[in-house]
C-alpha cells in the first residue's frame, strides 16, 4: 500500500514538473472564495487539478479547481485555487495527497486559508484570524492505518502546529498593514451540515475561536511531513445559534467583500516567511 502511495506520488510530482515547475518553496491552500489570490501571481503556470495523475477534483462553488505556480509575495509558490473537503466523499488521504505532492516538490513551508464561522462573541464577518491552534473534531485522521516512516513519524508531535516564528511574522505584518487581526483556535467538523447551536455552544466551552470543514486534515499531514505551517481564516459568518441562518452565499459574500485586503495581507506575509 505505501509503495503505491509513493508512487503515486511521484508520478503527480512529476507530471507537475513536467509543466515547468521549478523548485516551488511554499505551498498555498485557498479556501472559499479566496482564490482570487492566484489570479495574482507573476508569469504563472496553470495546471488544472483533472490532469494532474491522482489528484481528486473540487466540487465546490467558489473553488477553481486548479494548481497555479509562479511568483508571488517575491516567493516561488505553488496554489491551490480549491481544496478538497472530507464531505465532498473523498477519503482523508486523497484531500491530503497535494500536501504530500508539495513536499516531494520541495516546498518548505504551507500557508492553509479558509472561510470560517466565527464562534468567538468578539469576532465580526470579514474579520481576518490567524490560526493559533486546531481541533480535530471531525472523527477522522489522515494517518490513520499504516505508517510510513519515510514520510514522517508514527506519532506526529502538534504541539506546535502553527509555526511560531510564522505566527510573529504575521503579527508583525499585520500590523504594518494596519489590518485588525484576530487570532485564535480554529476547529474542523466533517460537515457538510453546518453545525447545530447546541455544538457551537459546547465547542466555544472547548476555547474554539472558528469553525469551518477543512483544513485540519492538511495541517496533520504537513506536521506528520516536516513542513512548517501558517493559517488565515476569513470569518465570513457568525456561528449557529448567533445569527438567524447560515448559508453557502453568505461565505461567498464576504470573503468578496474583503479579498483586497485578504490578498494584500497574504502577500506581505509571504515576502516576510
Amino acid at each position: 500500500m505505501t509503495t503505491q502511495i509513493h508512487e503515486q506520488i511521484k508520478e503527480a510530482a512529476s507530471f507537475i514538473q513536467q509543466q515547468g515547475v521549478e523548485q516551488p518553496e511554499i505551498g498555498l491552500i485557498l479556501g472559499s472564495g479566496l482564490g482570487e489570490l492566484g489570479d495574482e501571481i507573476e508569469n504563472p503556470v496553470i495546471i488544472p487539478y483533472h490532469l494532474i495523475p491522482h489528484f481528486p477534483v473540487s466540487t465546490v462553488s467558489g473553488h477553481a479547481g486548479q494548481l497555479v505556480y509562479g511568483v508571488l509575495g517575491e516567493k516561488k509558490v505553488l496554489v491551490m485555487q480549491g481544496r478538497f473537503h472530507y464531505y465532498e466523499g473523498y477519503q482523508l488521504g486523497e484531500v491530503t495527497f497535494p500536501v504530500r505532492v508539495m513536499k516531494a516538490l520541495g516546498i518548505h513551508s504551507i500557508m492553509v486559508t479558509n472561510a470560517a464561522g466565527g464562534i468567538n462573541e468578539q469576532f465580526s464577518p470579514g474579520d481576518l484570524m490567524m490560526i493559533t491552534d486546531q481541533i480535530n473534531f471531525t472523527g477522522v485522521n489522515p494517518l490513520y492505518g499504516p505508517n510510513d516512516e519515510e514520510m514522517g513519524p508514527r506519532f506526529t508531535d502538534m504541539s506546535q502546529a502553527y509555526d511560531l516564528v510564522y505566527q510573529d511574522v504575521v503579527r508583525k505584518v499585520a500590523k504594518e498593514e494596519n489590518i485588525h487581526l484576530q487570532e485564535g483556535v480554529y476547529i474542523g467538523f466533517s460537515g457538510p451540515t453546518y453545525e447545530t447551536p447546541a455544538e457551537i455552544k459546547m465547542v466555544r466551552n472547548w476555547g474554539a475561536d472558528a469553525v469551518g470543514m477543512s483544513t485540519v486534515p492538511e495541517v496533520i499531514v504537513a506536521n506528520h511531513a516536516g513542513l512548517r505551517v501558517v493559517g488565515i481564516s476569513c470569518i465570513t459568518n457568525l456561528a449557529a445559534g448567533m445569527q438567524k441562518e447560515l448559508n453557502h452565499e453568505e461565505v461567498v459574500e464576504t470573503t468578496t467583500r474583503v479579498k483586497e485586503e485578504f490578498k494584500r495581507f497574504v502577500k506581505s506575509i509571504l515576502k516576510n516567511m
